[in-house]
């Protein structure tokens, strides 16, 4: 491969060298793009200043004394000029060109493990350039190829660390979140899977980026993400959606409300019983996040099945699955013990359970929260018949 010495762009926005192009267009009579295969309607030739500059500034630093041993020594430094000039030549391309899947998987090649060149694609404003190709691409919702640009387009940005702030500001707008929704209800598998991954970089990014997008694009969002955690219970797409849930709830007061609004705490008890090891934590600290406040106690308490999904998997999951379960039985038993609560606290195993704790010979918080419990609703659990008789003794002396 050798460097262009005047790189000049075609009607179909690829570039190449003008030496070569004229000599295909000219010379052997060719009138189509050699890599669209496109017919060229205009032979003109554009010539592509940023990238001759990019040739001529790496040209110079080779020639220079100090640098000159150094760039021998190192062919990586080729490599990546070589790199460098594909990445700016596909992001002019993709702007212009009308077939844009091909620049776009060359801008995902160019990114993927390469921090250099991320840094060098947002230098180079290609965060506001994928956005024209998606504003422009969802003019027309029916348009299954610029739909298929979009997805893309997502798969490109999810590359890019997101931790300057501009870049940040930028995709918090308003009309960047809208496009990110339609991503996250209407695109396939991958293009979802990188919506979130996006989406959970802003969120660790900022603090306020709940504040950031505006309550309708909160609720929306979430309602988006619960489908997804419906439809995926058990895919690695699950478990990245539990992320960014967990991220929504742990840092704002109004994530943590809109997403018991819009039917958290069911989706979750109802996908808990039968869900794995890992998944089964990111439930239950979930469910302990909203049970920190009342709406969530209250949405939980009303649910059939909410005592009995998180007494199943007290002593099953892990030592994490089983503190966080006691931890949801604590606040909902503490700040909402109506009797149905207690009731099915005995009937579904979370006594019996609880008093199985008691025989750890530790202090720890899990056990305190197991005693105060104890000593709490000890005397209502012994009323019942078919409480154990081999348990009773450890309720008495409370």
């Amino acid at each position: 491969m050798e460097l262009m010495e005047d790189p000049v762009t075609v009607a179909t926005g690829v570039t190449y060298d003008r030496k070569s192009i004229e000599r295909w267009l000219f010379v052997y009579k060719k009138g189509t793009c050699p890599a669209t295969m496109q017919s060229l309607e205009k032979t003109e030739l554009t010539p592509n200043k940023l990238l001759k500059h990019m040739i001529d500034e790496w040209q110079r630093s080779i020639a220079s004394p100090s640098t000159s041993s150094a760039t021998v020594s190192s062919p990586t430094t080729l490599s990546e000029i070589i790199l460098h000039e594909k990445l700016i030549s596909a992001l002019a391309d993709v702007e212009s060109s009308p077939f844009k899947m091909a620049s776009l998987r060359t801008l995902k090649a160019c990114m993927e493990n390469n921090t250099s060149m991320q840094q060098k694609f947002v230098r180079s404003g290609g965060i506001k350039t994928l956005a024209k190709v998606v504003a422009q691409a969802m003019l027309d919702p029916n348009d299954f190829t610029a739909f298929q640009a979009c997805e893309e387009v997502v798969g490109v940005l999810s590359l890019i660390p997101l931790t300057d702030g501009d870049s940040i500001s930028f995709l918090l707008k308003p009309k960047r979140m809208h496009q990110l929704m339609v991503m996250l209800q209407r695109g396939s598998f991958d293009a979802r899977l990188n919506t979130i991954t996006i989406l959970t970089k802003l969120a660790r990014a900022d603090q306020n980026w709940i504040e950031s997008i505006g309550h309708k694009h909160v609720e929306g969002m979430l309602k988006s993400l619960l489908e997804v955690l419906s439809d995926e219970a058990t895919t690695k797409l699950s478990a990245y959606t539990l992320d960014l849930l967990l991220e929504v709830v742990a840092k704002s007061k109004i994530g943590r409300l809109k997403a018991i609004e819009t039917g958290a705490v069911c989706v979750l008890i109802e996908l808990l019983p039968d869900s794995a090891r890992h998944q089964s934590e990111q439930i239950l600290l979930m469910l302990k996040r909203l049970c920190e406040c009342a709406e969530g106690r209250a949405a939980f308490s009303e649910h059939r099945l909410g005592i009995a999904s998180v007494a199943k998997k007290m002593l099953r999951v892990s030592e994490l699955g089983t503190k966080l379960a006691v931890k949801i039985l604590w606040l909902v038993c503490s700040f909402y013990p109506t009797e149905r609560i207690l009731d099915e606290m005995l009937a579904f195993g979370a006594v019996e359970k609880l008093i199985g704790l008691l025989h750890i010979d530790n202090r720890s918080s899990t056990k305190e929260k197991v005693i105060k419990m104890v000593r709490m609703h000890g005397t209502f659990w012994r009323q019942y018949p078919c409480f154990p008789c081999e348990l009773r003794d450890y309720l008495k002396c409370n």
